[in-house]
């Protein structure tokens, strides 16, 4: 795919550009690389410029003038998502957000901010007036507030407040479009899904505005269990006590925290299914009285540990969700993992079925979490890959049984775990994105509307068939 990149570079005069090789490669990719599919089928994946921002009308600028040359435009965040959905399958331009990094607004109850502000700064800024976020991914301290929205789900406060879809969780969103003359929105309420978890395909989120919670300095613990069952009724019991507010509740099985979080590993022994939990202060005496009452072995109090034993220990939330493969997958590069959903109310039924039959090959991890109003789990396992067809086969089993997969093996939205198109985001693609320049191929409903995507086929983008292999 060859685009008039000396035309752009005109037209962009004044805007900082890279076109060094090694350089636009780096900006090209995200952590792929969890995946052993996506990394065969991804990485050969490169833009031919990357754009570096550092204003709305320089945004503009560069959307217009790619408009014009019909050169496809990836935006990009920090970088920290798992399933390519920051990865130019086309190449083109890298719309890099990260110079539009500053905090606008604080206020009670609410942020705004521009896309590319880091999460942990957001929280900085708020912290003095005795708040912040709600919710945030593991990759606290590097992950984008406008990444986490256009391509995270949940995360740490899930527990709490559920997830980005769940209406209050986002409060607005400025969006530009991709058009000859770009076009700015302010989306709100129930307007906001049409952009959000969209990756970028149907506009660049250029501020958003967010909903603040009080900020806690946050009670940190684990809690082990002999019986693996034990530990996640626990946690699904602690997630149903209203009056003890939680930030994060994680179930994770022996070996998996023994084996790969070797800066805890002292506080962690062999056998001990464990539980990570933090809670807020006010809550210490009434989370000591229910885990007692579980018989649950308090392994880690971060509050009860000297300057010198917490040295160099990473906060808990750095052990949960997608964290958990990140450090397995440092020790071993074999590692992979899946995204599930356990659905209330035979959470806890489920877990034990597919534990049982699988654990060995696909060790659990379950991040407790409020669903549609209700405490169920999300799953994130570890899986000992083998071959992608075995990873095929545990992923059907999973379903076969109940479980949903929201296959992280997969860079379309719709492969990714909706199993359809989402109407309403199309729908805005065609008014925000009448070309399809916008991250192409991560949207099968724009390239293919007829192709049933719950057939169990693999989706390959134009081009990426042969430069990765049979699929």
């Amino acid at each position: 795919m060859a685009y008039d990149i000396a035309a752009l570079r005109t037209r962009l005069a004044g805007i900082r550009l890279e076109e060094n090789p090694a350089l636009v490669r780096q900006r090209s990719r995200d952590f792929y690389w969890y995946s052993p599919t996506l990394k065969r089928q991804l990485d050969a994946v490169t833009a031919d410029i990357v754009a570096f921002p550092t204003t709305e009308d320089e945004v503009v600028t560069v959307l217009a003038a790619c408009a014009a040359l019909a050169i496809p435009v990836t935006p990009r965040g920090a970088g920290t998502g798992n399933y390519g959905q920051a990865m130019p399958l086309a190449g083109g331009l890298v719309l890099d957000l990260s110079g539009l990094n500053r905090i606008l607004e604080i206020s009670p109850g609410r942020v705004r901010a521009q896309a590319g502000a880091l999460i942990a700064d957001i929280d900085a800024a708020c912290r003095p007036g005795g708040q912040e976020l709600r919710l945030h991914p593991s990759t606290y301290r590097t992950a984008s507030i406008g990444g986490f929205i256009a391509g995270g789900s949940g995360g740490v406060g899930s527990i709490t407040w559920g997830g980005l879809r769940d209406l209050g969780n986002i409060i607005r969103l400025k969006v530009a479009t991709m058009e000859a003359v770009p076009r700015l929105l302010d989306l709100t309420g129930e307007e906001v899904q049409k952009v959000a978890h969209a990756y970028g395909t149907n506009g660049i989120i250029l501020e958003v505005e967010m909903p603040l919670a009080p900020a806690y300095d946050w009670v940190e613990a684990i809690v082990g269990f002999d019986d693996f069952a034990r530990a996640a009724a626990y946690a699904n019991a602690l997630g149903e006590q209203d009056a003890i507010l939680k930030k994060l509740l994680s179930v994770i099985a022996a070996p998996v925290p023994q084996t790969y979080f070797l800066r805890h590993r002292a506080f962690l022994p062999d056998g001990q299914h464990i539980v990570l939990v933090m809670i807020a202060p006010m809550a210490r005496a009434a989370f000591d009285s229910f885990t007692a009452r579980w018989g649950g072995r308090l392994l880690f109090d971060l509050d009860a540990l000297g300057t010198q034993e917490t040295k160099g220990l990473p906060p808990l939330y750095e052990l949960s969700w997608n964290h958990t493969t990140l450090r397995a997958l440092r020790i071993d590069p074999t590692i992979t993992y899946l995204q599930t959903l356990y659905p209330f109310p035979n959470q806890l039924d489920l877990v034990a079925q597919i534990h049982a039959e699988l654990g060995d090959e696909v060790p659990a991890h379950l991040e407790f979490v409020r669903f549609d109003g209700k405490v169920t789990c999300f799953g994130l396992p570890l899986v000992r890959f083998s071959t992608e067809e075995r990873l095929e086969a545990i992923i059907a089993r999973h379903e076969a049984v109940g479980i949903p997969v929201f296959n992280p093996h997969r860079y379309t939205l719709e492969e990714g775990g909706m199993k359809q198109t989402d109407a309403e985001q199309l729908a805005f693609k065609r008014a925000a994105d009448p070309a399809g320049l916008l991250n192409p191929g991560k949207m099968i409903g724009w390239d293919h509307p007829d192709l049933d995507v719950a057939d169990g086929r693999t989706y390959l983008f134009a081009g990426l068939d042969g430069a990765a292999g049979a699929a």
